[in-house]
């Protein structure tokens, strides 16, 4: 018997097999669940490769979250297949080149306010478009949303408006467990340390991070090593969290309390 058995969770974000959210939908499927995946634009097509080291997973969604008629009609696809929701990993985060590894300076608004749209505002976007399915959640404690996360508590080097993205996305998720809540639909973000993926590797400096981690982090680090997030994101998504909310939860062995 799994943690997630009769869950059934939309996954957004799988590109490639070394990314955090690939990670999350193979222990969730090893834990029971049945899940959907989601993939944006040019993306999709990589995103249905990938699926397929899954096993059957079904179609991938469409779900540009620039897009409100396409969150739309995801849900609405959902909702044909699923009927219900119990939980929702919010995976997306972009960022134009001009956001990172060039200081707080050099980025005009308009890159800033796409990186806002899609690594942020879109939280509350799938949120709001999903509840009516979450609120339908047959899972004890209700529905969980998982939003993966980098710690927005200091200024990382060369990570920039990025940072102030995840920032945002932490305070979004306080904010929208306060409202949600009542509908028995818990909001947590998951502040992962840093993770080989391709999405890191499109980071500026990316070394920095790899070079000092796990020598600041009392457990240590492995940058190759996701299993301990795809762990915790089971845990979030099932009933043994079910009390749980408004929180960042740190996997990162420790480092982002350490001076």
């Amino acid at each position: 018997m799994g943690l997630l058995d009769n869950h059934r969770i939309l996954i957004t974000g799988v590109l490639t097999d070394d990314s955090l959210a690939f990670g999350i939908a193979r222990r969730v499927l090893e834990e029971g669940a049945t899940i959907a995946l989601s993939g944006a634009g040019r993306g999709t097509s990589l995103t249905r490769r990938t699926a397929r080291k899954l096993g059957d997973v079904g179609e991938i969604i469409e779900l540009d979250v620039t897009d409100p008629a396409q969150v739309e009609a995801a849900a609405l696809e959902v909702q044909s297949r699923f009927g219900r929701l119990d939980g929702l990993v919010h995976a997306i985060g972009f960022a134009p080149p001009s956001c990172l590894g060039n200081g707080m300076f050099a980025s005009p608004f308009e890159d800033v306010a796409l990186a806002m749209q899609i690594s942020t505002y879109s939280l509350a976007a799938l949120v709001g478009a999903f509840r009516p399915l979450l609120q339908k959640s047959e899972a004890l404690g209700g529905a969980s949303v998982i939003a993966l996360d980098f710690d927005g508590s200091r200024a990382y080097p060369m990570y920039d408006w990025m940072g102030v993205m995840k920032a945002g996305l932490e305070s979004l998720g306080r904010y929208l467990s306060r409202e949600v809540g009542p509908d028995q639909i818990r909001v947590n973000m998951l502040a992962a340390g840093p993770v080989r993926t391709m999405a890191a590797k499109s980071i500026p400096g990316f070394s920095l991070f790899e070079d000092t981690w796990a020598d600041r982090a009392p457990l240590g680090w492995d940058v190759h090593d996701s299993s301990a997030v795809a762990d915790t994101a089971v845990a979030l998504l099932s009933p043994l969290l079910r009390a749980t909310t408004a929180s960042v939860i740190h996997v990162d062995g420790g480092a982002h309390a350490m001076g």
